[in-house]
């Protein structure tokens, strides 16, 4: 529906179960695939057909669930389940809830918080269906080939809906039903309000089933009505671990093939994994075994993997980011970073810069064409522009006690296997030779050195490791090679001649 539609009258999410299946210390409805929990998708879906309420009923580790709740829709209504159990149970408090701060009249739609693929299209299309058809119900079915735990929609000869059978509770005919209810609902406000009075706990499980809803309007004179979707992966709930495994994939392989339709390459979508938060460009391309989390960004032209997992990860047009593992980052226009690059997060690096091979990175800014090429750790600095870090390079930025920082100015050269001691700071222009240890401040232009004259002591080997190998292959070379003096007497034979 478009933001100025109005959709329907309240949206009620149950979302209360305990999940014992899932055999996990989260609540079965935060498990998360593709970006969100289980619940997280539910809502988007709901808030989606633009409901001008929305309620969602919670039991199981209420205060934990809540607050997860209420962080994903601040305006949503939390409704707590009493002891009574069943979901007409669960919808008949959220309705006296919403009906506490004014009455509902309209369209009650009823979904669940463990159906995740579900859509906000298909839900539009669903309240269309029951508004048109002036129904006092609506369910939402598939029909499954293997229909074993669900409820069976009942019809009548000419096709009517009459009632939804439990699975405990159906007979070995009504077993054979391979339509199915997929527990989601459009009901008007005040039918649903009267017909929950009359909801008995009469059935094997000793539940108030809002099933029985049906029955009760269909016995009053209403039209019960259902539609069937061809999409039974939309109506799929997880109750294990197997079937949110199922879910995550099929939610994955629709996610990756709407990104090639927008005119996004992946080369392997059997092993790449986008969230559905993501945000990608046309004409990015995707390497092998890529995996993309959380708020991850991806601008034109920027090709990421293979092997390489962003999560919260911003990467700039025409960037190449090859066999990393980096979060909470922002990679600049026409960068470069890999391969086997770790960026932590608040690593920023400039355009056309690079963070090479084996090379670690955490709270630094690196600015534009600034090279941190192999080998190295760069943390708590910031990097100047058209620096060049050379191969070992690492910012001792922890005392023990404290992290201090780095400053490193532009146009730096620094030698191979230098350390910056933090704080220390690095002036422009600057120059630091090999293995400098670098604890005090160097000016602009200037040359750092901390490294004494080379002394080399002669015959170490033979007294120190003697009867080894190096002792050995040492007096080899000894004995195949003219002493000092005979060379220097031999240079000044024949210079005198």
């Amino acid at each position: 529906m478009s933001p100025e539609s109005t959709g329907p009258a309240a949206v009620i999410v149950l979302a209360a179960g305990a999940g014992t299946r899932m055999k996990s210390r989260t609540p079965k409805i935060l498990h998360a695939i593709g970006g969100r929990t289980m619940v997280g998708h539910a809502i988007l879906a709901a808030r989606g057909i633009n409901p001008q309420r929305l309620a969602l009923v919670v039991r199981h580790e209420r205060d934990r669930v809540a607050a997860h709740l209420q962080s994903l829709d601040p305006q949503a209504v939390i409704v707590d389940q009493d002891d009574i159990p069943g979901t007409g149970r669960a919808v008949e408090v959220a309705l006296a809830a919403l009906d506490a701060e004014s009455a509902v009249e309209g369209t009650v739609v009823v979904t669940y918080g463990d159906v995740p693929l579900l859509t906000s299209e298909l839900l539009e299309d669903f309240v269309t269906a029951h508004q048109t058809g002036s129904n006092a119900v609506t369910v939402l079915s598939a029909v499954l080939d293997d229909a074993t735990g669900y409820g069976r929609i009942l019809r009548d000869a000419d096709g009517t809906v009459t009632g939804i059978r439990e699975h405990k509770d159906a007979t070995e005919a009504e077993r054979a039903i391979r339509e199915v209810n997929s527990g989601i609902y459009a009901f008007d406000a005040a039918l649903l309000r009267e017909s929950l009075t009359k909801v008995t706990t009469n059935n094997v499980q000793g539940e108030k089933y809002l099933t029985d809803v049906l029955e009760l309007a269909a016995a009053a004179g209403g039209r019960v009505a259902a539609l069937v979707t061809e999409d039974r992966w939309q109506v799929e709930g997880a109750n294990d671990r197997v079937q949110l495994s199922a879910l995550g994939a099929e939610m994955n392989r629709r996610t990756v093939e709407s990104w090639m339709r927008s005119g996004v390459s992946v080369v392997d979508p059997a092993t790449t994994w986008i969230d559905s938060t993501v945000t990608l460009d046309e004409d990015v391309r995707i390497l092998p075994n890529t995996q993309l989390h959380g708020t991850t960004t991806v601008a034109r032209d920027a090709v990421v993997g293979p092997d390489t997992t962003l999560t919260d990860v911003q990467v700039g047009a025409g960037a190449t980011v090859t066999r990393t593992h980096g979060s909470g980052s922002t990679i600049g226009e026409g960068a470069a970073v890999g391969p086997f690059t770790y960026l932590r997060p608040g690593t920023v690096l400039g355009a056309t810069g690079k963070i090479g091979a084996f090379y670690e990175t955490k709270n630094v800014t690196i600015g534009r064409g600034s090279k941190l090429s192999h080998l190295g750790y760069a943390g708590d600095a910031e990097i100047g522009e058209d620096t060049n870090i050379g191969c070992g390079n690492i910012t001792a930025n922890y005392d023990g006690e404290k992290k201090h920082r780095t400053v490193i100015g532009s146009g730096v050269r620094t030698g191979s296997n230098t350390v910056f001691v933090a704080p220390v700071t690095m002036g422009d222009g600057a120059y630091s030779g090999a293995g400098a240890v670098i604890r005090n401040d160097v000016p602009a232009g200037a040359l750092a050195l901390s490294l004494a004259k080379q002394r080399n002591v002669e015959g170490w080997v033979a007294t120190n490791r003697p009867d080894t190998l190096s002792a050995d292959l040492a007096a080899n070379a000894t004995a195949a090679t003219p002493s000092s003096s005979t060379h220097q007497a031999s240079t000044e034979e024949g210079t005198q001649s």
